[in-house]
């Protein structure tokens, strides 16, 4: 579906570097459903081994996943390894980014640059932190699975029609 949705967007591309081996179970024999989550400290490392040493990484989170950024494995590298971004909904508040850091990680506000922040860790190393604030886009996941189970005459205004015709003919998120 993601290859759909990018094909007429110049400059996208896929990666396939976290995706399991669907062809392979694990070393347990289990289906790859059962194998190791994937961590974005990893997928992070192998796209910046994969990349010019001059590359610019950015993570993009939605503010529900960058206030729990504090438990992720190996969290305090994770802002060193890209540029993040967060977008958050009308009325959040993340004037105050460390409360959400890692411990020992904190973020101070760039002067004259309102919601842009330098991360900075115990070593001195630093990185950009951009907030998005109020992004007023009033949908979910939730919603846009409720759009696609609805009758085929109301087709979903957020969705290209490619996805939207690939999800309806392999009878995907229909209710049970």
């Amino acid at each position: 579906m993601t290859r759909l949705a990018i094909t007429s967007q110049p400059g996208f591309e896929i990666s396939l570097l976290d995706a399991p081996n669907l062809d392979a179970p694990n070393p347990a024999g289990e289906h790859p459903a059962n194998a190791a989550p994937n961590y974005t400290f990893d997928t992070l490392t192998k796209l910046r081994q994969s990349q010019p040493e001059d590359a610019c990484l950015f993570l993009l989170l939605g503010a529900d996943s960058f206030r729990t950024i504090h438990h992720w494995y190996r969290a305090s590298d994770i802002p060193f390894l890209a540029n993040l971004i967060v977008a958050s909904r009308p009325g959040e508040d993340l004037s105050n980014p460390s409360v959400y850091l890692p411990s020992g990680i904190e973020a101070a506000e760039i002067p004259n640059q309102p919601n842009h922040y330098l991360v900075t860790n115990p070593t001195g190393e630093q990185s950009p932190l951009t907030i998005l604030p109020d992004l007023n886009y009033d949908i979910s996941a939730t919603q846009l699975r409720l759009q696609i189970q609805g009758p085929s005459g109301k087709e979903s205004q957020l969705l290209d029609p490619a996805v939207l015709n690939y999800i309806r003919h392999h009878h995907l998120y229909e209710q049970p």
